[in-house]
């Protein structure tokens, strides 16, 4: 197993004729928040069901601990923590006789202690029928099974999916504070605002492919930079206008930029209006991801 907790290659999945995932070579380290990006079906759900082995893949392989999703799969759920995307719940038994069930099934002696605590601060009381429970509640059940045995590894597929604002910070930190106990995050998310917040590295899905896997901070920092400048007296609408160059903004002398590359000429040409003032703008991971999409930040299509 090495460093890494998961690992695919090849990783293949066809519904039929129509493409699942193609070619997911993907490498999860021990230890990380792993955000899993990218918007409705675009395989991110494919992934992380063929890593469970809920579905089989066309073609391909992938581990979990070092052991064969497909051919070890009994052991591996034993270690596991996994939210699916879409709960089954036994809508006619309480929820508290449901997760001990659960927590039964485990190698590892579940923490009643512990559990309390999740309970608490997902505010959320077990004793009720799980059919009773709004679509909310029905979530965190299901944060409680996956978080209540701190397995080694999380598969989390949205898991802030239904919740309302304060109970979705209380979920990213217990994504956080599984990260500080040593143990590791698959964190599947379209919601990127919270993935920039907790996860160490993300990989970006596009229609089935993996089509980008670094760390957050080398994303924001590298893709394409913003920059403010203020100039002394103001460039013609045209200035900047080539290649790997958008201009956003003009306020008063002031003109917005975002370079992917370029930047020498930018300089060159901005300092013959004059260079007042300069200052570089943070760049979000959504903005970053969009990019991977063909659109502009601020809604356009980039070239």
């Amino acid at each position: 197993m090495g460093d890494h907790i998961i690992e695919t290659s090849g990783l293949t999945m066809y519904y039929g004729h129509q493409r699942g995932i193609i070619d997911v070579n993907l490498r999860v380290r021990k230890g990380e928040i792993f955000g899993f990006l990218g918007p409705n079906g675009a395989g991110k759900t494919t992934v992380q069901r063929v890593l469970m082995d809920v579905i089989r893949p066309t073609r391909g392989s992938a581990t979990i601990f070092g052991l064969d999703c497909q051919k070890q799969g009994v052991d591996i759920r034993k270690q596991v923590g996994y939210l699916p995307s879409e709960l089954s719940l036994y809508p006619n038994m309480k929820a508290d006789a449901f997760l001990q069930m659960l927590a039964s099934l485990r190698e590892e002696r579940v923490d009643l202690t512990f559990r309390q605590q999740l309970y608490e601060r997902l505010n959320l009381d077990p004793s009720r029928k799980m059919k009773t429970y709004s679509r909310g509640n029905k979530q965190k059940i299901g944060i409680v099974a996956a978080f209540m045995g701190k397995p080694e590894l999380l598969v989390l597929d949205e898991p802030t999916s239904g919740l309302d604002p304060i109970m979705q910070q209380v979920v990213l930190s217990l994504v956080q504070e599984t990260k500080d106990d040593g143990r590791s995050v698959f964190f599947s998310s379209h919601n990127l605002p919270e993935v920039q917040a907790v996860c160490d590295r993300v990989g970006i899905i596009r229609e089935g492919q993996l089509v980008k896997t670094d760390s957050v901070e080398t994303l924001t920092e590298q893709q394409f930079k913003r920059l403010q400048i203020g100039f002394r007296e103001l460039p013609p609408a045209d200035a900047f206008d080539f290649d790997g160059v958008t201009e956003t903004k003009r306020d008063g002398l002031t003109v917005t930029l975002e370079i992917a590359k370029g930047l020498n000429k930018v300089m060159g040409i901005a300092v013959t209006y004059g260079i007042e003032d300069i200052e570089t703008l943070p760049v979000s991971l959504e903005e970053i991801f969009l990019t991977f999409y063909d659109r502009e930040p601020h809604g356009g299509n980039r070239a």
